[in-house]
């Protein structure tokens, strides 16, 4: 098996989020065996702009579920999204 990179597109809930903080708070909640290789940003609209963190997650875990539902449990997001996904 080997590993599958997911970019997921988080939605803070307001433009007044600090996207800064956000990042470091997304990075804490991973589970287990996930980690993030970088970040883009995504203007929105109307100062609103999303995070899209490229996260790795082995094959065997699952998918992107326990990430995607540990992103959505963090304070701040609004909604987490699962843009594109790939092996490695």
């Amino acid at each position: 098996m080997g590993d599958v990179a997911a970019k997921i597109k988080v939605m803070p809930n307001s433009p007044d989020v600090d996207l800064d903080d956000l990042q470091d708070r997304l990075e804490e909640s991973l589970p287990q065996g996930a980690k993030i290789r970088g970040f883009q940003r995504d203007d929105v609209a109307f100062g609103l702009v999303a995070l899209l963190p490229t996260v790795i997650v082995p094959d065997g875990a699952g998918g992107t579920e326990a990430v995607e539902e540990a992103f959505t449990e963090v304070d701040g997001v609004e909604s987490v999204a699962v843009e594109n996904v790939g092996r490695l």
